[in-house]
């Protein structure tokens, strides 16, 4: 006997410290077109690279509390920093299920032929303790070398994809780990899926990329079913920014693939 979907038209939950977030959005809605989306940016506090787990706890906290009074049916943690340095603690603190984001190490190491992996992400991302445990339990007798990169997200929050800034920084990072012999190079933030034309320019055929917000949005889609599928049609999706001006609208509507977008300050 087949058994029918849930529904539940509560919208999915997704924040993260901007822009980059979108990213993961994006992929959810081309595969669940029907589900209504809460984004939240933290663009005012963007990047959480530099800030402290305290500080980082309680912008999130703070977040969670706004999409559970929205209805949010799950909490995707679009962010790297914010899932390697809280995830576990608002896991504790609330029942409703969450999803994070975590850097592509694992399939990073399982693809290597040279046996070195490169990880692009952020300062706080690299020096967390949740990533370096991963980082060692998987290595073996792998090399993983971790690339912070520093001034990136500001960049890409600020759309300069291809402005010569960028690409000056994306070849800081990237050319020490190619010279390295790394052969994956993991993009460890959401922010940088919107760069991945840029930094393939710079790999060309050396290195594999591995970006995660595929496997992040399968996630969060499986746990979206077994909550319950929406049935709504055409559902309209609800954007909240801690920096919201004439800039901020036009950055949000760029990297959104639908016009069906609603955009609010975030109190």
């Amino acid at each position: 006997m087949k058994t029918s979907l849930m529904v539940c038209n509560d919208p999915i939950g997704i924040f993260d410290s901007g822009l980059g977030g979108i990213s993961i959005a994006n992929a959810i809605t081309h595969r669940l077109p029907n589900e209504k989306l809460v984004y939240i940016a933290d663009s005012a506090h963007a990047p959480y690279g530099d800030k402290s787990d305290h500080f980082i706890y309680t912008r999130c906290r703070h977040m969670v509390d706004f999409l559970i009074k929205h209805n949010a049916k799950m909490i995707i943690v679009a962010c790297n920093t914010a899932t390697l340095s809280c995830i576990d603690k608002l896991r504790q603190e609330y029942t409703l299920p969450f999803v994070g984001v975590e850097p592509g190490i694992k399939p990073a190491i399982l693809s290597t032929k040279s046996g070195k992996v490169g990880v692009l992400a952020t300062k706080s991302s690299l020096n967390s303790e949740k990533y370096q445990k991963l980082a060692t339990s998987l290595a073996a007798d792998k090399d993983v070398f971790n690339q912070a990169c520093i001034g990136l997200v500001e960049q890409i929050e600020k759309l300069d994809f291809d402005s010569a800034d960028t690409k000056l920084l994306l070849k800081k990072y990237i050319a020490p780990l190619l010279l390295k012999g790394a052969d994956q190079l993991v993009l460890g933030c959401t922010h940088y899926p919107f760069v991945y034309k840029q930094i393939a320019e710079i790999v060309g055929d050396r290195a594999n990329i591995i970006d995660t917000s595929e496997s992040v949005a399968t996630q969060a889609i499986k746990i979206a079913t077994k909550v319950g599928l929406s049935n709504t049609i055409k559902p309209t999706t609800e954007i909240y920014s801690s920096l919201l001006n004439d800039k901020m609208h036009d950055q949000i509507k760029t990297l959104w693939n639908t016009n069906s977008i609603s955009i609010y300050p975030l109190n």
